[in-house]
């Protein structure tokens, strides 16, 4: 009978005669009613690599010259402390590194403007290696490190400038590699030395990345980067392949970061670089390299340009995650800031836009990368920067200030601050830990302004619900939960809005679950 109830109601609501609020009952002014059905015996996906953030640009030099701040920097991202009701920081469980080109060496002659946007390497002209250098980006993996982050990730944006067919961290090769052909066993013997010196430094170094966004040619020079064609990313597949094998390094390989969902399960744009999922993991491909020891079944792409309104977005990640079933691999998504300008359909628009606005939006991605996509791991592009030209908070978790204003020297030290993009993000990475796993949350009439997802603890011992209200109403959730594994002991309530960060609420087990207008809530159920 309630099953036929809910059908009746969904076609009147499909037909328009009656709202999403009539059909939950408005008991106020403020707040709408929610059914949300919590089944814990329906798995999908396990999260592994955990969610993250990445090292570039300014870490390198915040890490190095900021020596009164960086330790508070540093705690707010990795840190997983709650101490009296209150997070500490969002405890990244990964860190992508940048192995940079080499550019930061070259100085003015790279033709990298921004100093900010050459990287630092270690190796010398004459092949040795530096060991002293990227100090900045090491104290913030001995940071990660020291608060647990269990997923290191190297990753690379350019081949070392020495190894390069214009002798630059930027590209003059178009669509094709700016490595040399001569040089594909040097630079993967690079990465893996790299990942060993970490290593023996006891750093967590899980993965390798070799290649970054392939699809684009990188020839502007305002970064470092190159293009790969997939017969050549297979090539120094291979290559890094041997390279950790021959060092007996208990690291893998992570493909492709591809520059957006399409290009991993469809030929869009170049043919080469495209297509990625059968490139690599159908047998039958030339640059099939899926029975490498150090390659993973696993494939990276990033969410832009694929994240303009919610039907696009599951439509896209529907399909990705149908070719990946196909082939065998999970998804990773391994950087996300809001770079996009086709928002039109279902955002305020940047001028307009506040804080807190950008980071509702980025949950909707988030989730719909975990509900639909089916990612294992989800990442945030760079961890810090300094806002300007009105970006907000579209491109950073920590929002910098040098002590000469925004366009003033970054390595002068000046002042921090957190962003909206942060707590939310830590509304799923300090609560979804790796070994979690994603479990039946159905919302009967999910919508982009009112969504969720939910996890099971390895043990068993904790359930994770992260809700996501737009709407400038409040939520009382009316809950059903179906087959836990044990009954709920207690029941703790994270919340982010625009003046809250992780606010701790504490629920008796009769209590209604409230959730406030514009917010993102986590929701932790202790089972043990």
């Amino acid at each position: 009978m309630k099953n036929r109830y809910i059908a009746v109601i969904a076609a009147l609501v499909a037909l328009g005669s009656c709202s999403d609020d009539e059909v939950y009952g408005i008991k106020d002014d403020v707040s709408v009613n929610k059914a949300v059905n919590l089944d814990a015996s329906k798995i999908f996906q396990t999260i592994d690599g955990g969610f993250g953030a990445s090292d570039c640009w300014s870490p390198a030099i915040i890490g190095k010259h900021w020596t009164s701040n960086r330790d508070a920097i540093s705690e707010f991202l990795f840190s997983n402390e709650i101490r009296d009701g209150k997070p500490r920081g969002i405890g990244l469980s990964m860190w992508r590194v940048n192995m940079g080109g080499g550019s930061a060496e070259q100085g003015e002659s790279s033709n990298i403007p921004d100093v900010s946007r050459r990287g630092e390497s270690y190796l010398n002209d004459d092949g040795s290696y530096d060991w002293t250098r990227c100090e900045g980006q090491r104290y913030f993996l001995d940071k990660a490190t020291q608060y647990g982050c269990s997923n290191v990730v190297l990753f690379s944006n350019t081949p070392n400038v020495q190894y390069t067919r214009n002798g630059k961290g930027y590209s003059e090769s178009g669509k094709y590699s700016n490595l040399k052909l001569d040089k594909y066993d040097d630079f993967a013997a690079y990465m893996a030395e790299v990942a060993k010196f970490y290593i023996e430094k006891g750093y967590p170094i899980k993965y390798i990345s070799p290649v970054n966004e392939p699809q684009y040619n990188w020839h502007w020079g305002e970064q470092e980067g190159s293009g790969w064609q997939n017969n050549e990313v297979a090539k120094i597949t291979r290559e890094l392949n041997t390279a950790l094998v021959s060092r007996s390094l208990d690291v893998d390989i992570l493909l492709s970061e591809a520059a957006s969902w399409e290009y991993i399960y469809k030929i869009s744009g170049d043919a080469g670089r495209s297509n990625q999922l059968a490139e690599f993991f159908d047998p039958s491909s030339s640059n099939y390299v899926g029975d490498l020891e150090k390659v993973k079944p696993i494939l990276g792409a990033h969410s832009y340009y694929t994240d303009g309104s919610w039907d696009a977005m599951q439509n896209i990640r529907r399909d990705a995650a149908r070719t990946a079933s196909q082939y065998g691999t999970s998804l990773w998504q391994t950087e996300w800031s809001m770079l996009g300008d086709d928002y039109s359909s279902e955002f305020i628009g940047y001028d307009l836009a506040t804080e807190m606005d950008i980071a509702l939006y980025m949950s909707k991605v988030i989730n719909n990368d975990l509900s639909i996509a089916n990612v294992t791991s989800w990442s945030y592009w760079t961890a810090m920067d300094v806002s300007r030209w009105g970006h907000k908070n579209r491109f950073l978790l920590i929002s910098l200030l040098p002590a000469g204003g925004v366009d003033g020297e970054l390595a002068a030290e000046g002042s921090f601050d957190t962003a909206r993009t942060l707590w939310v993000l830590g509304n799923y990475s300090l609560f979804i830990r790796p070994g979690y796993s994603r479990i039946s949350l159905n919302i009967p009439y999910e919508s982009r302004n009112f969504f969720g997802s939910a996890y099971i603890s390895p043990d068993k011992d904790k359930i994770v619900a992260v809700y996501t209200n737009l709407s400038e109403k409040g939520v009382r959730l009316n809950e059903v939960r179906n087959n836990l594994p044990a009954d709920v002991k207690s029941i703790y309530a994270y919340t982010t809005t625009v003046s809250k960060n992780l606010e701790e609420t504490n629920f008796a087990l009769d209590q209604e679950i409230n959730l406030l207008p514009q917010s993102v809530t986590t929701i932790v159920y202790n089972l043990k």
